[in-house]
């Protein structure tokens, strides 16, 4: 026992409970890092979340059956330390690497052998990239698989520590697993979220190893050869110091390999990764910039003016005024830019990402500065207009106090990502339909970008009742957008004519900064197929909490790929 405690038994405690604490905290972190990342990559990020914790429960059960077997509880567990801080320092690393592996192996093999008009992409390839989908539940395994051991042997020490049966040893050294999981969890909320995913990954492990360290440092005479863990630590200490600087930008190249096009930009934000492409044509005179948040296309420049000219030019049409505009998402700043040709007097923006407008109103330095006269050209500086107010927020928490505060809209626009997840599920939600319905005017209209009405039929579908629930009375159209395929919206207003009667009527005319769409072209767009909404009763409304939209969606393109089955 080293001098420092002899006599002062209560400070073991200092040491050991409260070196429970801090790793229980690290290991919850341990696990959200894996689950995020898994999530942003391969998408589904709740199903990697719900995963995830279900594989590290059950590996740490196992870990704790496990610890029976480490004869040295003191030396078992600076070595526990110092692999939990090295396979959570590296893990997402490495995942990035097997995944760049994955998807660039074919391209290098089709250089190799000059055979660029053949496709290589099975045997290993197919191997490589199946592990690529799995890595991060197998890391988030071994991980929990030595915390579990972390408990068994601090109860051990314990006991050894005080040499005497410690009644209560068990309840006390959960309860400061339990607590201290807890403040790992309020950590990443508060701050995990906001670093960079492999900053965040080195600081969890840098504190993981310390604890380690200082376990090391007041038990060392119980340590055979501990000089040898100190040096160790040190060597790990200075690797996880180089990924804390260098580790977000090998991961960002890494991540690169997933996108055919080169990536001139990507950014984790808080709640999306974002990736920004260009596209080479024309002997590399002409360039396409595409945006992906969390590896789907959310606009290709050649083609998203017919997008956004679809969204807006209908609703405005049917609207008998459009001096007050409110625009649900729309971060890319794209939809306001069309919002503004028809000179409304005040635009309010409910996005709420705020790296993601940072970008798109220039105010984000990072982004390259040919990148960003680009972005400013295609938005037409949509943000910096002084009739357009940017409010970064969750919409759906943000109607309220709009309701509060008897704000009332000529036109409301909902231009959200499609419900890939859950945590979307709620904005295609008949509760909040109407609260929007509270928002607009009398003789207003709505708009809601719908998913694809081909690729995803009973989703659109879906939104189209949930609307038409709330209240509204409602119409569906669908444009081919060639990045996308054929794509559809659901336009709603509260009373007196349908939509499409109102656009019929309507006198307006579309402004002559619009080079692509006409009136004719709009009113056949709410043509369907003959049999389109044949057998579609059966098609539920979303209602809060029922998860519809994200289960239709889910089925459609996770499921069934996307692919279009025709209809008998």
């Amino acid at each position: 026992m080293t001098s420092l405690f002899k006599g002062i038994r209560w400070k073991h405690d200092i040491i050991l409970i409260g070196n429970m604490a801090v790793l229980a905290a690290c290991g919850l972190i341990y696990e959200y890092l894996l689950s995020h990342y898994a999530g942003r990559i391969i998408g589904a990020v709740e199903t990697a979340i719900y995963a995830m914790i279900g594989i590290m429960i059950v590996s740490m059960g196992l870990g704790a059956f496990s610890a029976k077997w480490v004869k040295q509880p003191f030396r078992g567990f600076v070595f526990l330390e110092l692999a939990i801080a090295m396979v959570g320092g590296m893990s997402i690393l490495v995942m990035s690497m097997i995944i760049a592996l994955a998807y660039e192996t074919p391209a290098f093999l089709q250089s190799v052998y000059g055979v660029s008009d053949i496709r290589l992409d099975g045997g290993i390839v197919v191997i490589i990239k199946e592990l690529s989908y799995y890595l991060p539940f197998i890391s988030g395994f071994i991980i929990g698989f030595l915390i579990g051991m972390e408990i068994p042997l601090i109860a051990r020490i314990r006991q050894s520590v005080y040499q005497q049966h410690l009644e209560h040893n068990t309840g006390t050294i959960y309860g400061a697993d339990y607590i201290g999981a807890g403040f790992g969890a309020l950590l990443w909320v508060v701050y995990g979220l906001k670093l960079p995913i492999m900053q965040a990954a080195s600081y969890t492990a840098t504190l993981n190893l310390l604890v380690g360290c200082i376990f090391l440092f007041v038990y060392r005479d119980k340590i055979k050869n501990w000089p040898v863990f100190a040096w160790f630590s040190l060597l790990i200490l200075a690797l996880l110091a180089v990924l804390m600087v260098r580790g977000d930008v090998w991961v960002q190249r890494n991540n690169s390999a997933l996108f055919v096009d080169q990536v001139v930009y990507a950014k984790s934000t808080p709640y999306q990764q974002l990736t920004m492409t260009l596209q080479y044509v024309t002997s590399k005179h002409v360039t396409v910039l595409g945006l992906y948040i969390n590896g789907g296309l959310q606009f290709s420049e050649n083609d998203e003016h017919i997008y956004h000219q679809m969204l807006v030019t209908p609703v405005m049409l049917a609207a008998p005024r459009h001096e007050k505009v409110l625009l649900v998402g729309g971060g890319d700043g794209l939809a306001l830019r069309d919002i503004l040709r028809w000179q409304p007097k005040s635009v309010k923006v409910v996005d709420l990402d705020k790296g993601m407008t940072n970008i798109f109103s220039g105010k984000d330095l990072s982004v390259p500065l040919g990148l960003r006269d680009k972005i400013a050209n295609m938005t037409q500086n949509s943000f910096a207009d002084k009739r357009v107010t940017l409010i970064n927020t969750d919409a759906f928490l943000y109607v309220d106090q709009l309701i509060d505060s008897g704000e009332l809209y000529d036109v409301i626009i909902v231009d959200l990502p499609d419900p890939r997840h859950p945590s979307l599920n709620k904005l295609y939600s008949k509760y909040f339909y109407t609260k929007l319905k509270s928002l607009l005017a009398a003789d207003g209209a709505l708009v809601v970008q719908s998913t694809s009405p081909y690729h995803a039929k009973r989703a659109f579908v879906s939104i189209g009742k949930s609307v038409a629930a709330a209240g509204f009375i409602t119409d569906q159209y669908h444009a081919n957008v060639p990045s996308f395929g054929e794509w559809g919206w659901t336009i709603a207003t509260k009373v007196g004519a349908s939509p499409l009667a109102r656009i019929k009527s309507s006198e307006k005319h579309i402004p002559d900064t619009y080079n692509w769409i006409t009136k004719p072209m709009i009113e056949s767009a709410f043509n369907f197929s003959k049999t389109f909404f044949n057998n579609t009763a059966a098609v539920e409304i979303n209602y809060m909490g029922s998860n519809t939209v994200y289960r239709y969606h889910h089925d459609s393109w996770e499921r069934n790929g996307g692919i279009y089955l025709r209809e008998k």
